[in-house]
């Protein structure tokens, strides 16, 4: 690999709810001890509105507020488990986050290396290009199984770029110095398209013959043309290593001074294809400028990433982390966690049957304010309001076509008055609405999420988050809006 390839700005999302490993052990204790420490800590699952297209968006608000106005060319979406297999999900999240329709967007799948795989892509790319890389991923586990105490859902997005003038209004993060590869169709686990679950083999197997023979030379590579040995470089961290097997990878590649990184798993579990992306930041967090960083993917072949720390890491990768362990809360009904992944069918009564269908010709011609949450500020009295329309709203005005488009995603807003509602139909009950005042002006009804009955109080400061609004089952089909949250 020719040349190099900048990360500028970084941005993390896991989801607020833990699902602590001891609950499940409890729930299937009748199915047999759990292995020795595999009940510790926590996992991060997600929400009944949340899956890999909002957690990217979420991911990539952040990485864009903390990139100083740095426009991305292109979109790259990394996923094992995007929701669409035929509609392009990476263009859903670029229109959540308003980016330019001239952008260039790609759904990555297929393996838990592809983000890794996708970052060395980006340092290929013509000169001038800047990419935001966003993997995101919530895996389905067989309940009792061994991965259902792993898998957590959450989802990373970097701004990587070859444009000499990103890097200098940015303080880079990162440079990628060099990358090798092997693809091999050495099978770890898989899942078949239309099944729920991974199969997964044995672990010993995993270890033996695809870990230890495959990845280490491809380190060798990797390092030799980054002008690198084993001895320099500060930190190591492999992605799709079971708990311990970087450690010894690590010994086996010579690089004796590394301090070895495994992620989040007592917190958050293994993030799928967002887990390669999520050991770099652990490692940035860590890391002083100018230490050497080995990032490895695995899984149906090997990626290893050679890169160099920049001025910025430690802080912003900090943040980052620091946010993802302090915003969360337990989820305190295993049964309640099935029935949101759909492992459960709770039976939620006749209110639940209605139909879910989407106008798909309104959907599309109000696009910009449902997808992007854009609503009109008038150019005449400054009034904001959603939706959007031709007359303002003000009384006192009343202007035809005087309108500009306002993003209302990224602004604050106050609950002027809710209701805990026990009969409408939520998969969450109670149904949370309200009517929210926006800092920016005006307001509007809507929807309220991770929140639970009895927190909410009228005054209260919220967000906005881009979350699934509802699921058509009999077309197979996902909307989705903004909903507030708390601040």
């Amino acid at each position: 690999m020719s040349g190099g390839a900048t990360i500028v700005s970084c941005g993390l999302y896991v989801p607020q709810w833990r699902l602590a490993r001891a609950l499940i052990a409890d729930a299937l204790a009748w199915l047999g001890p759990p292995r020795t420490g595999a009940a510790s800590g926590t996992r991060a699952v997600c929400g009944w509105d949340e899956d890999a297209l909002t957690m990217a968006v979420e991911a990539g608000r952040r990485c864009i507020a903390a990139s100083k106005g740095a426009a991305p060319d292109a979109l790259d979406l990394v996923s094992t488990t995007l929701p669409f297999a035929e509609r392009s999900n990476a263009t859903v999240v670029a229109e959540a986050l308003d980016l330019p329709d001239a952008l260039s967007t790609s759904d990555r799948t297929g393996s838990l290396r592809a983000a890794a795989t996708a970052l060395a892509e980006t340092a290929r790319q013509g000169p001038g290009t800047s990419t935001l890389l966003i993997a995101s991923d919530t895996r389905l586990a067989r309940p009792g199984s061994p991965a259902e105490m792993e898998y957590g859902a959450g989802a990373v997005a970097l701004l990587v770029t070859s444009d000499p003038g990103v890097t200098q209004r940015c303080e880079p993060i990162a440079t990628l110095s060099a990358a090798a590869h092997v693809s091999a169709d050495f099978v770890d686990h898989y899942r078949m398209s239309g099944e729920a679950f991974d199969y997964a083999l044995e672990e010993r197997w995993v270890r033996d013959e695809g870990l230890a023979k495959l990845v280490p030379p491809v380190i060798g590579r990797a390092l030799a043309s980054a002008g690198m040995t084993g001895a320099s470089v500060d930190h190591f961290a492999v992605a799709g290593a079971a708990a311990g097997a970087a450690q010894r990878l690590a010994k086996a590649a010579g690089l004796s001074q590394a301090q070895v990184h495994e992620g989040l798993r007592e917190d958050c579990g293994d993030l799928g294809a967002a887990q390669p992306l999520l050991l770099l930041l652990a490692m940035l967090a860590a890391a002083e400028p100018g230490q050497r960083l080995l990032l490895v993917g695995f899984g149906q072949g090997v990626d290893a990433l050679a890169l160099v720390a920049g001025p910025g890491a430690a802080a912003l990768a900090r943040r980052e982390l620091a946010r993802a362990r302090e915003h969360r809360r337990l989820e305190p009904h295993y049964t309640r966690y099935l029935a949101h992944r759909g492992l459960l069918a709770a039976d939620f009564g006749r209110r639940a049957e209605r139909d879910q269908r989407t106008a798909q010709s309104v959907a599309w011609r109000k696009h910009r304010g449902l997808a992007a949450f854009i609503g009109g500020r008038c150019g005449a009295c400054g009034a904001v309001q959603f939706p959007k329309s031709r007359v303002c709203v003000n009384p006192e005005c009343r202007r035809t076509d005087t309108q500009a488009d306002h993003r209302l995603a990224d602004t604050v807003g106050h609950v002027r008055s809710f209701t805990e509602d026990w009969q409408a139909y939520t998969p969450h009950p109670p149904c949370i609405y309200g009517n929210i005042g926006l800092e920016a002006g005006g307001n509007l009804l809507m929807e309220l999420t991770d929140v639970e009955p009895g927190e909410l109080a009228v005054g209260a400061e919220v967000r906005f988050v881009f979350r699934i609004k509802d699921v058509d089952r009999q077309r197979a089909y996902r909307r989705y809006f903004w909903k507030a949250t708390r601040g």
